[in-house]
């Protein structure tokens, strides 16, 4: 629901800018305009090129700036053009491999130029959404969007105010746009896009959930302020701004007494009415093979939980008893573990991965997953032998595999299928093909499965 929400903003965020851009121009200077454009691509192309220079973007972003000012074209459309461009993604595991080498430099040498390059390598390793999120995130929340409500949304507040707003068919358009437009123009959005791909496109969320987005949308209050004061002047403003003020009130108000109506239907109707009937979209690129895969349950068990370890990972040996008691409380889950050996930080894992399935060959990954992971801090050659002949396996063919590394290209497989799924690190589940991003704590974790187990009680449909 948060990512149907927040697709729901920002589309109705950049269709009102865009507006603003169009509605709200006069004439048009075609020349600024022009060098407006010239400008962003040149930035755009820089982004591509991943060039890290701050003060260049910033140098490009200002003369498009003025030049959209000198164009007669609304400005604000270069924080538009240049938020698209910002694009977000998961740090590739190349990137940290990379980051983990400059670091590894620096804790052997630790100098001021490599200290400046283990840096540079930690911040090249993330977006430039997220390096922006991270830079401006307490300057825009606690200061920018604070300054800019208390600039625009000040009105003088008065029974004879009071009276003749509410009355106002501005005060009371605005409202109504919010409270009823919004719920409808999303909910009707909704139906329409799925009724015209035949179901293919559809909110990947429950009816209570699409009409929730549709209330929520009218919470938001400073690009409705921005196209007030481009509209209105005088008296008609402040009209405007107590419309805005209110509807972001009831906004709130509406959607708490759609849930608390929501939470109080049938447990069979709720579960549909938030999930909806829709497909899961599967992040999990790979999907679980029981034949090739290592399985713990039952294999037609409703829900699945993956895990891309590595053996030698401190995170993952957390995590192992977390797991375990998952799987005692939940009877019908499935688990599977695959590999994501991190040699760059982990020299032993890659061997132990492939020790594990010199074990399976032998009808033992289990035992010895177990094992790994109970002694992470001792997995180098000699000590996986000795796992080995405590766990009665043919020791001779388990030292011959692990000395040939037959069993690489095996942890090599699931390495790449964890590339594809655009997984980076260690410990990563995925539930029911579903990316989780959350803690990975017994409660967290619990309450995700019982989640997916309830979508998967509910027939999907398809077309």
């Amino acid at each position: 629901m948060r990512g149907f929400i927040l697709t729901v903003t920002v589309v109705d965020d950049i269709v009102a800018l865009i507006v603003i851009a169009t509605v709200y121009t006069n004439d048009v200077n075609v020349g600024p305009l022009l060098i407006a454009s010239a400008l962003f691509a040149v930035a755009f192309i820089g982004t591509r090129l991943r060039i890290p220079y701050g003060l260049l973007y910033f140098a490009l972003a200002t003369g498009s700036w003025v030049a959209l000012f000198k164009s007669g074209v609304d400005p604000i459309v270069v924080g538009l053009a240049a938020g698209l461009i910002a694009y977000a993604a998961p740090a590739a595991r190349t990137d940290l491999e990379r980051a983990t080498g400059l670091f590894r430099d620096f804790r052997e040498q630790p100098t001021p130029d490599l200290a400046r390059s283990a840096r540079a390598g930690l911040r090249a390793a993330l977006s430039p959404n997220d390096r922006l999120q991270q830079l401006y995130h307490p300057w825009t929340s606690y200061l920018i969007v604070p300054l800019f409500a208390l600039a625009n949304a000040g009105i003088p507040i008065d029974s004879s105010f009071l009276s003749r707003a509410y009355t106002s068919p501005i005060t009371l358009g605005i409202v109504v746009g919010y409270l009823v437009g919004k719920p409808v123009g999303v909910t009707v959005a909704s139906a329409l896009g799925t009724r015209m791909t035949g179901g293919r496109l559809r909110p990947p969320v429950g009816w209570a959930a699409v009409v929730g987005g549709g209330t929520l949308a009218g919470i938001g209050f400073t690009v409705s302020l921005l196209i007030a004061s481009l509209a209105f002047k005088g008296a008609e403003l402040e009209e405007a701004k107590l419309g805005v003020l209110t509807a972001a009130l009831g906004s709130a108000l509406l959607t708490w007494l759609l849930f608390l109506v929501t939470t109080r239907l049938p447990r069979p109707l709720r579960v549909r009415a938030l999930l909806g009937r829709s497909a899961v979209i599967v992040d999990l690129a790979d999907p679980v093979d029981v034949e090739r895969d290592h399985v713990r349950g039952p294999a037609d068990a409703p829900v699945t939980l993956v895990e891309y370890g590595d053996f030698e990972c401190p995170y993952c040996g957390q995590a192992e008893p977390i797991i375990r008691e998952l799987l005692t409380d939940f009877g019908d889950l499935r688990y599977v573990w695959r590999h994501l050996p991190l040699g760059d930080v982990h020299p032993q894992a890659q061997l132990a991965a492939e020790a594990s399935e010199a074990a399976a060959a032998q009808g033992a990954f289990w035992h010895m997953h177990d094992l790994l992971l109970d002694h992470q801090g001792a997995l180098g050659p000699k000590a996986l032998i000795r796992y080995a002949e405590r766990l009665g396996l043919d020791v001779d063919r388990f030292t011959d595999e692990l000395r040939a590394h037959i069993w690489s290209a095996r942890v090599a497989a699931d390495v790449d299928s964890a590339d594809v799924s655009g997984v980076a690190g260690t410990p990563r589940f995925f539930i029911h093909g579903q990316r989780h991003a959350g803690a990975y704590d017994i409660d967290t974790l619990s309450r995700a499965v019982r989640t997916a187990r309830a979508r998967a009680a509910i027939p999907s449909v398809t077309r």
